[in-house]
C-alpha cells in the first residue's frame, strides 16, 4: 500500500540559507497579547489596593501613652529597646499602613517631634498608635 507522501515523510526538515531560524524569544513576542492601554493593569491594581484610616488615640490612650514616653525618658541612658506601631501615610490615596518596628531608642528630638533610634530610624510622635517597652 502506497501512500501519497512516502517520498518525502523522512526528508530533514528544511532550513534556510539566506535567513536565519528566528528565536524562540522574538517567535513567542509575534503571539503575545496587544496591550492597548499601557499602565492600565497598574492603575486597576493601585485602585484595588487596600489602605487603613489612621484611627487617633482616646483620652485614656493618650494617657497611657505619656506616662510610656516618661518611662523611656527616664530610660534613655540605657537605650531600651521598645516596639512601636505607627502610621504611615499612603503616597498615592487616601489613607495608609499601621508598621510596626523594634529598635533601641537613642533620644527624644523634640525639635522634630520624633523617636530617633540607634540604627537612625527616626517615627514621628504624632503618628505612634502602641508602644511595648521591652
Amino acid at each position: 500500500m502506497t501512500n501519497d507522501y512516502d517520498d518525502i515523510i523522512n526528508l530533514p526538515h528544511y532550513e534556510p540559507k539566506h535567513h536565519p531560524r528566528m528565536s524562540m524569544w522574538n517567535r513567542a513576542a509575534q503571539f503575545a497579547p496587544f496591550a492597548a492601554l499601557t499602565g492600565y493593569d497598574a492603575a486597576i491594581q493601585e485602585s484595588g489596593r487596600l489602605t487603613d484610616d489612621w484611627v487617633g488615640l482616646s483620652e485614656s490612650g493618650n494617657v497611657e501613652m505619656n506616662h510610656k514616653m516618661e518611662l523611656i525618658v527616664s530610660m534613655l541612658p540605657e537605650h531600651p529597646s521598645v516596639t512601636i506601631e505607627y502610621f504611615v501615610p499612603d503616597e498615592h490615596k487616601a489613607g495608609g499602613s499601621y508598621q510596626s518596628y523594634t529598635g533601641n531608642v537613642k533620644r527624644i528630638d523634640e525639635l522634630e517631634k520624633c523617636i530617633e533610634f540607634t540604627d537612625g530610624k527616626k517615627v514621628p510622635l504624632d503618628a505612634i498608635r502602641d508602644i511595648k517597652i521591652e
